[in-house]
């Protein structure tokens, strides 16, 4: 490795000796003791991180012959990532506390997933995709068993474990049958050997096999069946990182994979990103409707709302692929103080997931009840909030690129979906009085939810400037 290739990967580095360092720490000292200062020492290594990447100025630069590529947009990906990790740590660590589950391999496993999705969305090499997404993986498997004595999270662990190493093998088999159609594994050398016309047959199995292994990381229909028992089992906190930064890695290698590899043959995978799209935004959409545990129903709200992302991503341009940042973006934040109520849900200290005992939540705490029943809109895609905007950058990328179809399944999808959203509101507001919930211990929690509530209504102005960065790390990806 050259100094060049160095440091093009200084920001992984620091973060891999970081989590090397911890473990050893840890390791020969009071551990359980150290637990929730690595906790804080690794959610402000991920803040400091991700400012120096969003705003110290970059150029474009490839490390070790265009295997691993550093540009606007795997920078974009990055600042996303390490935010959403740190906020989850920070908010997460009161609720591992009390349970008995902050122990100092928690943060430790947590830097290394970082690490390999950091790895996964600079990836100029289908090698380098398996080592960056089965480095998130592996870690990802053991945090969702993290809770030894329960049942339900040991299965979350186990199906997760099995289910994953499905998909990998679909997804090697993919880079195999690309390797040997194309003789190399390196996304631009992959490109030069597209056909003018048709992609070539071994081409198309190999994409097809690699699409599925990557929907499976998404969560997108019908590759989605680990993620209501995932969600359900694994502590909230472990859910709330689940929902977030590894659906933002996934989707954007997904991107750079298509693009990258795959550029010259759009008509041949946007058939394929049209029938995920459609199938994970209705499937969605209707299986939440029965669901009466919170965590239940926001994983497949999380299928629902990859299907949206899909459909950006299926438009094939550079415009759907800054709608598809955008719309992360915004579901990540989302995201994040959806999950930081759910953790904060609880009766005579322990955790509540069924929606039924928020009723009537606005009379004990009207400005808590007020953010969740925005977000829940925004969610929905209710205008004029932040999350009508994301879904309306997705469907106007869609019907640009010819799409019109797709867009109106999503309008479809959209307005079932909002059915679930709405009962979770209804709940809070005109449900039927029953035993009131805990008052939330932690103030760090409603402050989470509170913020994320409030750029879902003051985002509306510039959606917080993230549209530019969104368009250079788009035209990066798609010139």
């Amino acid at each position: 490795m050259s100094a060049a290739d160095f440091s093009v990967l200084l920001p992984e580095t620091i973060l891999a000796v970081f989590a090397m360092g911890a473990l050893l720490t840890a390791v020969y000292t009071r551990k359980d003791e150290m637990a929730q200062m690595l906790v804080w020492s690794s959610a402000a290594i991920l803040l400091l991180i991700a400012m120096w990447i969003g705003l110290a100025p970059h150029d474009n630069r490839s490390a070790f012959g265009g295997m691993f590529i550093d540009d606007a947009y795997s920078r974009f990906a990055k600042v996303m990532i390490l935010l959403s990790t740190a906020a989850v740590l920070v908010m997460s660590q009161d609720y591992m506390r009390r349970r008995g589950l902050l122990r100092f391999e928690y943060p430790v496993l947590i830097i290394l997933a970082s690490v390999g999705m950091m790895v996964m969305v600079s990836a100029g090499d289908l090698m380098v995709i398996y080592m960056g997404l089965e480095l998130q993986s592996l870690s990802l498997y053991v945090v969702a068993a993290l809770r030894r004595d329960s049942v339900k999270s040991t299965e979350a662990g186990l199906k997760y474990f099995v289910l994953g190493a499905l998909s990998s093998g679909m997804l090697l088999y993919g880079a195999s049958l690309t390797y040997g159609y194309a003789g190399t594994t390196r996304f631009d050398g992959i490109v030069s050997t597209l056909g003018a016309d048709n992609l070539p047959l071994g081409l198309l199995f190999g994409l097809v096999f690699l699409a599925a292994g990557l929907a499976f990381k998404i969560s997108a229909a019908p590759f989605h069946m680990w993620t209501p028992d995932v969600y359900e089992g694994s502590p909230t906190a472990i859910t709330a990182f689940f929902a977030t930064a590894p659906k933002v890695a996934a989707i954007l290698l997904f991107g750079r994979l298509l693009h990258g590899a795959f550029g010259g043959a759009v008509a041949d995978w946007q058939q394929i990103l049209a029938f995920l799209s459609v199938i994970s935004m209705f499937l969605g959409a209707i299986a939440a409707i029965g669901q009466r545990n919170i965590k239940r129903l926001m994983a497949y709200s999380s299928i629902a709302h990859m299907g949206y992302a899909l459909m950006g991503l299926a438009a094939g341009s550079a415009a759907g692929v800054q709608a598809m940042l955008i719309y992360m973006a915004i579901y990540v934040t989302m995201n994040i103080g959806t999950f930081a109520f759910i953790m904060s849900m609880e009766r005579n200290g322990q955790p509540v997931t069924d929606i039924a005992s928020l009723n009537l939540y606005a009379r004990q705490d009207p400005l808590r009840a007020l953010a969740m029943l925005v977000l829940m809109f925004s969610l929905a895609g209710v205008p004029p909030l932040v999350g009508f905007f994301g879904k309306l950058y997705v469907l106007t990328a869609a019907m640009q690129a010819g799409l019109v179809w797709l867009a109106i399944a999503g309008v479809v999808a959209s307005v079932i979906g909002a059915f679930y959203y709405l009962r979770v509101v209804y709940y809070m507001y005109f449900g039927e009085e029953g035993e009131a919930l805990d008052t939330p211990r932690e103030s760090l929690l409603s402050l989470f939810v509170l913020a994320s509530a409030a750029a879902m209504v003051f985002g509306v102005f510039n959606l917080f400037g993230i549209e530019a960065p969104a368009a250079v790390a788009a035209a990066t990806l798609v010139p």
